[in-house]
């Protein structure tokens, strides 16, 4: 979490630092590379990341408040691993803010912003209500989803597990374009394919 900030000037160039608390673990995308997960780490992982997108998504009025924030670059690089194996959403340098006393929302002039293996299909398309705030909580969510995939690819279940690999490894390069992106998950509508050893686990 949040412990302090400060702005410094050096070489003529002024700085704005935040000072976090440091996460050895690295981001959900590294960790994933080292680690094999049980169950009960991947419902943890899980959870405490759709915890913590419920928390930006909602606004909290009062002294202590804040807006609704969507993120709009969710992605297993963009969230980082606490020591207890919890998750928190980090790099909210894309993200959109909403409260309802004003309407408002600040999105610049390219609503097609974010990773694009992670964007939403209607993203993709640019068929997404930009001037709407679902809208971009919605898109949240099916980063989300990939996040999940990514997480359950390398939980072992009935003795077996995957390498990791990034969502529509097997569908696009490694550095998907636009169309690229567009094709597979609006034209072809491809999901990711969930591994069979899922289904038969009670979790």
């Amino acid at each position: 979490g949040f412990i302090a900030s400060d702005m410094t000037s050096r070489n003529s160039s002024t700085q704005l630092w935040l000072i976090t608390h440091y996460h050895e673990n690295g981001s959900l995308y590294d960790f994933l590379q080292r680690t094999v997960l049980d169950v009960d780490t991947c419902l943890g992982l899980a959870s405490s990341i759709i915890c913590g997108l419920v928390h930006l998504h909602v606004e909290i009025f009062g002294t202590q408040g804040k807006p609704a924030i969507a993120h709009r670059d969710l992605k297993s690089r963009n969230i980082l691993v606490k020591s207890n194996r919890q998750c928190c959403i980090a790099d909210l340098g894309l993200a959109v803010m909403h409260s309802q006393g004003s309407d408002y929302l600040d999105i610049g002039n390219n609503p097609r912003v974010g990773t694009k293996r992670y964007m939403a299909p209607e993203v993709l398309s640019e068929q997404i209500r930009t001037d709407c705030f679902e809208s971009y909580k919605k898109t949240d969510i099916w980063a989300y989803g990939l996040v999940l995939w990514e997480i359950t690819r390398r939980t072992l279940v009935n003795g077996i597990v995957e390498e990791y690999r990034p969502p529509f490894f097997d569908a696009v390069p490694s550095d998907p374009s636009f169309e690229d992106m567009r094709k597979v998950v609006c034209v072809d509508q491809q999901t990711p394919v969930i591994p069979n050893r899922l289904f038969s686990d009670s979790v």
